[in-house]
């Protein structure tokens, strides 16, 4: 009994085999486009690909075209090809406005940038395009049961800015450019105040206000340490008790030592 079910099953793979080839081939559209709604029902995404990818052209303005567009849409989208899903999802807006379909289509066109979005040591380039995507998802559609989701989404490549932003301006102090460190430092608190960085970058903030300073020439040492003294007031205001503070009270005293030279 089993060797007959196995065998029917062998012989049914076949015959879908055989009729999707023979899809593939035929010049009947009508034909195609059931076998490819066949293939998209079963879960077959690469198959209707290859077959929707043949339909396109000729059913563009079609009654039916509305159907096999999103279907189309939703086969990229299923088989991780982003980059082709968020174009098609977003033709799929823009050719059918009215459709009852047109939110999802908006939010997996949008949501399909933020998957190409990469992690926060390569270039964001396309972070900050999903990010636009999806802050127009936002704004055209504030009630939508998508937006959790949408938010959720921003707040993720967020971080990656945020995380690539603090990485960078960390990166100037490691290889001591102080100067440019400083320069990074504030433009990174102040583009993410609430960041769960902020006392690692006030510290190294800091720290780079104190290198520059202690290393400096006799001219524009005591305009320098005063700058670190500010800094070293703005970590421990932030939190008082902070990780760094037996480090940054030394760095501190040196500092209190050194600007008393100029006050003599």
């Amino acid at each position: 009994m089993k060797r007959i079910v196995s065998l029917l099953i062998v012989v049914a793979l076949f015959c879908s085999c055989s009729d999707y080839q023979k899809a593939l081939k035929n010049e009947d559209v009508a034909a195609k486009f059931e076998m490819a709604t066949k293939m998209y029902d079963a879960g077959k995404y690469s198959k209707a690909i290859r077959l929707f990818e043949q339909l396109a052209p000729s059913y563009r303005g079609k009654p039916q075209a509305e159907k096999l567009f999103y279907m189309f849409s939703q086969s990229y989208y299923k088989t991780h090809q982003y980059y082709l899903a968020g174009y098609q999802f977003e033709s799929f807006v823009s050719g059918y406005p009215r459709s009852e379909k047109v939110q999802e289509a908006a939010f997996l066109g949008a949501y399909s940038y933020s998957k190409l979005a990469p992690v926060y040591s390569l270039d964001q380039t396309d972070t900050v395009k999903a990010l636009e995507k999806l802050q127009a998802f936002i704004d055209n559609y504030p009630n939508s049961e998508y937006i959790a989701q949408a938010n959720e989404a921003v707040q993720i490549l967020n971080g990656k800015l945020e995380r690539k932003a603090y990485e960078n301006a960390k990166g100037y102090n490691t290889i001591s450019d102080y100067k440019s460190a400083l320069v990074a430092f504030d433009n990174f608190i102040a583009d993410f105040p609430g960041t769960s960085y902020k006392e690692d970058a006030l510290f190294y903030k800091y720290d780079s206000a104190y290198q520059l300073a202690v290393n400096s020439i006799p001219q524009k040492m005591e305009e320098r340490l005063n700058v670190a003294k500010v800094a070293y007031n703005n970590l421990v205001k932030f939190k008082s008790d902070t990780k760094y503070k037996k480090q940054a009270d030394e760095m501190n005293a040196r500092v209190e030592t050194d600007l008393q030279k100029f006050t003599k």
